[in-house]
């Protein structure tokens, strides 16, 4: 889903609209809404929903009420039904509210949310630009594409989309771009590797960084692992193969002993999970700008 048209003439929560204006006319762009009580919190889960006691959605991980008619289950209750948001129970909610989030995830799209100074600085030097929202301290930079949410995944940095919700707070400006390989690996961890002992002598590749492989073993094992982990991955392949070149790359990618056949090697693993050429190619160029190679 694109970012569309008419929600640049959504108002921002601190004009004239009341929040159930607002939550419809987001509504009617595709954005599921929800309401947000005090502190900027979802409202909390009435006594029949207490603790999920009603059962929720299943495994919450689709938007929409449950049986209750009360906007209960936090993110999950995002809606995009006109009839649902302008319920008696939700309008009781709405005349509570300080504002109005929304699910990114089910609308398509990925909030970076940048809660400091130095955050927004980080996104500017390293994220390609993308449409703009200012927030009380930060900033959300709003790509389109989902993926998984994760919060402090560097300092002053979350990741809002599946399974999460932002605040409304204004249109922003700029052009919505796609959600680049280098966001998705924000939330794809990265094994940790043991240390290669020192090398005596210093040997020196022709990138002109230290040779930490004593024997060729040492390659052969990380390029294997390499190989089992984008094989292993079940979905979101495309950012475990971005994450698994950069992990390369930063192991083995200075010292010159990488050859083609070695890159092939993880290109082909890659392709078996359905990546394109390209797209490899691409991964493999961002890992290696990120690494400043």
């Amino acid at each position: 889903m694109t970012y569309p048209t008419d929600i640049r003439r959504v108002p921002a929560p601190n004009s004239e609209a009341p929040p159930l204006s607002t939550a419809l006319a987001l509504a009617a762009g595709g954005f599921p809404v929800l309401p947000l009580s005090r502190g900027k919190v979802p409202c909390g889960n009435c006594p029949t929903c207490v603790r999920n006691a009603c059962g929720g959605r299943p495994n919450m991980k689709t938007p929409g009420p449950c049986t209750c008619p009360a906007p209960c289950h936090a993110w999950a209750a995002a809606t995009t039904d006109a009839d649902v948001i302008a319920s008696p129970a939700w309008k009781r909610a709405w005349a509570r509210a300080v504002g109005v989030a929304y699910h990114p995830g089910g609308a398509g799209l990925t909030v970076v949310d940048l809660d400091d100074a130095a955050a927004v600085d980080w996104a500017r030097r390293t994220l390609p630009p993308t449409r703009t929202v200012p927030t009380t301290r930060g900033e959300h930079w709003i790509y389109r594409g989902t993926m998984p949410s994760a919060n402090r995944v560097r300092p002053g940095v979350d990741i809002k989309s599946t399974m999460a919700y932002a605040r409304w707070r204004s249109p922003g400006s700029g052009v919505l771009a796609p959600l680049p390989d280098m966001v998705r690996a924000l939330v794809v961890k990265t094994p940790a590797h043991r240390p290669a002992p020192a090398v005596v002598g210093g040997a020196v590749g022709h990138q002109g960084g230290p040779c930490p492989h004593r024997t060729p073993a040492y390659l052969e094992r990380g390029l294997t692992m390499a190989e089992q982990r984008i094989t292993a991955a079940s979905a979101h392949v495309h950012a475990t193969v971005y994450a698994t070149f950069l992990a390369v790359l930063s192991h083995h990618g200075r010292c010159g002993c990488l050859t083609d056949t070695h890159v092939t090697r993880l290109f082909t693993a890659a392709q078996a999970k359905g990546e394109s050429e390209r797209h490899c190619t691409e991964a493999w160029a961002n890992a290696r700008t990120a690494l400043g190679m």
